[in-house]
This record gives structure tokens, sequence and C-alpha cells, in this order.
């Protein structure tokens, strides 16, 4: 496997530069297949996040029985986003 040293060297940049360039990157990325899943389960029912979910459950107007599972998971979804943006901002 090739080092940091060797990479940044190959690619003329500081290793501090491309390490912190290769963490930007993969938290992008990341951040990005996070907004798709968090997407795809908001659009199947009709909210943009897990408080319009939350209050659809409430409301009667959608049976926790068929749709917790999705609570769940946009609520660590956007959990996840938020802690990724941060993370970005740190960078």
């Amino acid at each position: 496997m090739v080092g940091i040293e060797t990479l940044a060297k190959e690619l003329q940049m500081r290793p501090s530069e491309l390490l912190k360039e290769s963490l930007r990157t993969y938290l992008e990325k990341r951040l990005a297949k996070v907004e798709a899943e968090y997407f795809l389960i908001a659009k199947r029912y009709g909210v943009k996040s897990v408080f319009d979910l939350d209050k659809k459950f409430r409301s009667g107007r959608l049976g926790e029985k068929d749709a917790f599972p999705d609570y769940f998971a946009l609520d660590h979804l956007e959990a996840e986003r938020k802690k990724i943006r941060l993370l970005l901002r740190r960078i």
C-alpha cells in the first residue's frame, strides 16, 4: 500500500493538504448518500423532516405500524446529516 507521504509527493502536495482534501471528499460523498436516502424516505411519506412524519403519526393520517421503521431511519439519517455537516465545517 502506498503511504500518504508518497502520494502527496507524487501529486506535488503537502501531506496535510492531501489528507484534508481526502477527508473532505469522503465526507461530501457520505453526505450525498445520506441525503439521498433521507430524500427517498421523506418523499415516500410526503414530508420534509422527521418532525413532519411525527405530526402525521400524531394526527392519525399515518399508522405507526406501517411507517415506524422509516421514522427511526429518518431520525438516524437526520442526525448523521447534521454530524457530517458539522465535521465538514471543522475541516
